[in-house]
């Protein structure tokens, strides 16, 4: 067994050294790999050390940007960061397409976030609902200090409500908290506030003596911000009038175009298997633009798909409409996003990416990454319902089987010739660059 003590003590080298000497065969090659993803500043990489524990070098991926991003009235370049070139391509279509009909539209709903103090207390119901009412105001006033810096941005602890979950639990009770972050994601804000609330709780009960002895005992399980947060709220949309959808690139009339894309994602609000693959597409998008921008794509996801399954059964996050002529594709989603504080304030390429669109705010960033969303998910449904998802994605990722197949640039400008009009697969590009040097 390779048990070693204090791993995250060493300097990155003695990591690397102890990686490859007990797990890696003693590969000189893979240590100079590893290391030769370092970033060639020093002071730059030491950034990117502290982003995490354990650090021995950096796993790169790629950094694509959509231009003619129309979205209400403003030309944006949009940052991605994704690994499968079909998915900015297709996003890029997608702009293409719609600058000319009207561009993309979007509007925040809301933008509250929630936490929780989930906590254990035996007794009546009634009674502990009539203390917290007693209480509320102390409660809210001892976490001023905490929130008084985000209050004169404008945000702040906005409600606190006690839940009786005992139907779930024995015993089992919760503060629910709504909360206004302003620009920031706000987790560390929030999470100080619950934490300092759930203390607080803790000493009022003990000190509360119309409970009897054993009622003043109560047990903290948790204080936690949740991702869940179905009320901070972005919809975005495109639409125009069906005769407008005529574009040779569809091989039938806008009519039909219309009515199958409309039913495509129909079958995706009501058939689960499809509805999954769906929403990836959608964030396919979401996720490039948040990875791009330093926020937490795993918490936007975890959302999303709650969010997509709120009525008990998963379905789309996107809706099609067709109504007196007028073509409608729209989203409705929520994105808690930030652009102060976190990975968007010390990852040098997040403060391009703002940068780049102009340095929005927060409700800007999330009607930026929801338009995405929905024309990475048009972009992906329009290729099923025409052409066939296949005959692009391949295409795309003909360049990747050629790196694969570590094929040189004369190889690589005859394969992109010869499968420009056929259908593109491993093996047979496999079988064509094997033909070529066999000729040779």
């Amino acid at each position: 067994m390779n048990i070693i003590s204090g791993f995250s003590k060493l300097t990155k080298l003695e990591k690397i050294n102890y990686l490859v000497e007990n797990f890696l065969e003693g590969s000189r090659f893979s240590k100079e790999k590893i290391k030769s993803f370092w970033h060639d500043n020093a002071l730059e990489q030491k950034v990117f050390d502290d982003f995490s524990e354990n650090t021995i070098t950096n796993f790169y991926a790629p950094y694509g940007v959509v231009p003619n991003f129309l979205l209400n009235g403003k030309i944006h370049c949009i940052p991605m960061v994704i690994e499968e070139s079909s998915v900015v391509a297709a996003s890029a279509k997608a702009a293409k397409f719609w600058l000319d009909r009207g561009g993309f539209k979007a509007s925040v709903v809301s933008t509250i976030k929630v936490g929780q103090v989930h906590f254990i207390w035996k007794g009546e119901s009634a009674q502990l609902y009539s203390f917290f009412n007693e209480v509320k105001s102390e409660l809210i006033e001892s976490v001023s200090p905490l929130v008084q810096n985000m209050k004169k941005r404008g945000g702040g602890l906005l409600s606190l409500e006690l839940k009786d979950c005992t139907d779930l639990e024995e015993g089992y009770y919760q503060f629910h908290g709504e909360f206004e972050t302003c620009d920031a994601m706000g987790a560390n804000f929030i999470n100080s506030v619950l934490e300092a609330i759930g203390k607080k709780w803790q000493e009022l009960i003990s000190l509360n003596t119309s409970f009897e002895q054993e009622q003043r005992d109560v047990q903290i399980v948790m204080c936690i911000l949740s991702n869940y947060t179905p009320k901070c709220l972005v919809k975005a949309w495109v639409e125009c009038d069906i005769n407008e959808l005529n574009d040779s690139g569809l091989g039938m009339e806008p009519s039909e175009f219309a009515n199958k894309f409309a039913r495509a994602v129909r079958i995706a609000q009501k058939d689960v298997g499809r509805a999954v693959t769906h929403n990836k597409g959608i964030f396919n998008g979401i996720d490039a633009v948040v990875l791009a921008t330093g926020n937490d794509f795993r918490a936007i996801e975890a959302c999303g798909h709650a969010y997509a399954a709120r009525d008990g059964q998963y379905r789309s996050l996107s809706n099609c409409s067709i109504e007196n002529g007028k073509f409608k594709f729209e989203i409705e989603i929520p994105l808690a996003l930030g652009t102060v504080g976190g990975l968007t304030s010390l990852h040098p390429m997040s403060k391009i990416s703002l940068d780049m669109l102009g340095n929005p705010n927060a409700r800007e960033l999330m009607m930026i990454t929801a338009a995405l969303g929905l024309a990475q998910n048009f972009g992906a449904v329009r290729s099923l319902v025409t052409t066939g998802i296949q005959k692009g994605h391949m295409k795309m990722h003909l360049m990747n089987i050629l790196n694969h197949l570590e094929a040189n640039d004369q190889e690589r400008e005859l394969a992109r010739k010869e499968f420009e009009t056929q259908v593109i697969s491993f093996n047979s590009v496999r079988d064509f660059i094997a033909g070529l040097r066999n000729y040779q």
